[in-house]
């Protein structure tokens, strides 16, 4: 073991603390500043493409069960609680504390973390902006919620029209961990990882999130998009994924950056039993709609917050259509809706009738899958052995740098390891050589072979299960060993 680690035989090895307590010393940061730092070291050996980018995620267990999930007020009124016990006595713990301090005069100095040399430093550039326009610039920043920034931590605060699970039950073993349906079936706690895989022959890794298992995917999807835009500094001039990845929030930025959106969109066709969207013709010099039967739709009302506009039929003439059991059971006409970035999405459409879009969804299949596949099978990751999420972002950016080590070794490759150090210092020198066989001068080194401290092991554990069986035994096996270390010596 030594020899593989590169340590001599003498040499003191690291404290158990130095890996056993490294998350808790140097945090999340670290662990992605090391992966960051080996996929850097992959754009420098040409491995990174950079022109097509894959979306994908996948669930992952948690060490964690769904026994233990109980009311989160109760768990948030102990927290409470703690923490106003904490602030009471504050002031007497600090002044124990600088007490301490003060009768401690060598004591060991705080440590320290390296100075981040993994990513370039921001510069500000010059802009013409005014105040005004930079603080609404800052607010909205302010007010977004940045999944990297807040290493995938969900915005609790933040419900949408259904009441979620994790909102009203906390796991007390895993907090952060929330239930999901498994694809097999069932419920688990568990978290879902998220990797970004350039499009190259290499497929790297060039990113890495975990999330809790409620999120769904599209939600941190623009998040990582824009960091490994500028990272990485690559310019993709397509992003693929499924369909969950197909809203009309993600589709217009990906468009606006000029980037091909390559996801299928949802079936809005039938999601009623009544006429869809594509049996409505739009004509965009009137901005109306007609229905199959020639009539109009016109708008009806602007949904700003909502970001589309209402199209509504005249209600006398849809009560007297002939086909409105097909087209509405309303009184009022039949209603469509139409987004701000419809343009975007029937862009996104006519994608799906190209070549290059079918083949980038069949390359989504054998690119992004087998690498959660690798994952599960040869680095455990079909259950994270930690708990909490800052610790299993940890786990999992280890395991993806990882597998994006092994395609860099295999592309500078694997080397021979050297000999170990204590072996090589016991070889003679070149002059003396000459004297006698190799070996011959091995052997008499002042130093013990390895071979003889084995042998030496070896014959006193034997010796020990020996007495305690036959004493004769016990005198043939002393008499073997002291013969067999005067030959050797």
């Amino acid at each position: 073991m030594r020899w593989h680690l590169g340590y001599d035989l003498d040499e003191p090895l690291p404290d158990h603390s130095t890996l056993s307590k490294i998350r808790l010393r140097y945090g999340l940061s670290v662990f992605r500043r090391f992966f960051e730092a080996i996929v850097e070291q992959c754009r420098e050996a040409k491995l990174v493409w950079g022109k097509e980018l894959y979306f994908d995620s996948t669930q992952v267990n948690a060490n964690a069960d769904l026994d233990s999930l109980t009311p989160r007020f109760a768990v948030e009124a102990r927290e409470a609680i703690q923490e106003h016990l904490a602030a009471l006595f504050a002031g007497e713990e600090a002044k124990q504390e600088n007490a301490k301090a003060s009768n401690i005069s060598d004591g060991p100095l705080a440590e320290c973390l390296p100075a981040d040399t993994s990513s370039p430093s921001l510069t500000t550039l010059p802009t013409v902006s005014t105040a005004a326009l930079q603080e609404e610039l800052a607010a909205h920043n302010a007010a977004r919620h940045d999944w990297i920034e807040q290493e995938g931590r969900q915005q609790r605060e933040v419900s949408g029209q259904y009441q979620r699970t994790a909102d009203l039950r906390i796991s007390t073993t895993d907090p952060d961990a929330t239930p999901m349906r498994l694809k097999g079936g069932g419920v688990h706690l568990g978290y879902h990882t998220h990797y970004v895989v350039d499009g190259g022959k290499s497929r790297m890794i060039l990113a890495v999130l975990v999330v809790p298992g409620e999120v769904m995917d599209n939600q941190p999807m623009l998040d990582l998009l824009w960091h490994v835009y500028f990272r990485w500094r690559v310019r993709p001039q397509q992003v693929t994924g499924d369909t969950k990845y197909g809203t009309i929030e993600i589709i217009k930025a990906i468009e606006e950056a000029h980037i091909r959106a390559y996801v299928p969109l949802p079936d809005w066709e039938h999601m009623t039993p009544y006429y869809g969207p594509a049996q409505f013709t739009y004509d965009a010099a009137h901005d109306l709609y007609h229905c199959p039967q020639g009539h109009p739709l016109r708008p009806f009302r602007r949904e700003l917050k909502a970001e589309k506009v209402e199209y509504r039929a005249d209600p006398a003439t849809c009560n007297a259509c002939p086909v409105k059991a097909q087209c509405t059971e309303s009184d009022h006409g039949r209603q469509l809706h139409r987004s701000f970035s419809a343009a975007y999405v029937e862009r996104v459409k006519g994608y799906h009738q190209t070549f290059a879009y079918q083949k980038a969804m069949n390359k989504r299949k054998v690119w992004v899958e087998p690498l959660f596949g690798e994952a599960k099978e040869w680095h455990g990751m079909r259950r994270f052995r930690l708990r909490r999420l800052w610790r299993v972002n940890c786990e999992a950016l280890v395991t993806a740098s990882g597998q994006n080590l092994k395609r860099l070794l295999r592309k500078r490759g694997w080397g021979r390891r050297p000999f170990p150090t204590e072996a090589v210092a016991a070889m003679p020198p070149a002059s003396s050589q000459a004297d006698g066989p190799a070996r011959h001068d091995l052997l008499k080194s002042q130093r013990l072979s390895i071979a003889v401290a084995s042998l030496a092991s070896y014959g006193a554990t034997t010796l020990f299960f020996a007495i305690q069986i036959n004493p004769f035994y016990c005198f043939i096996t002393v008499i073997h060993h002291f013969m067999l270390l005067t030959i050797d010596v």
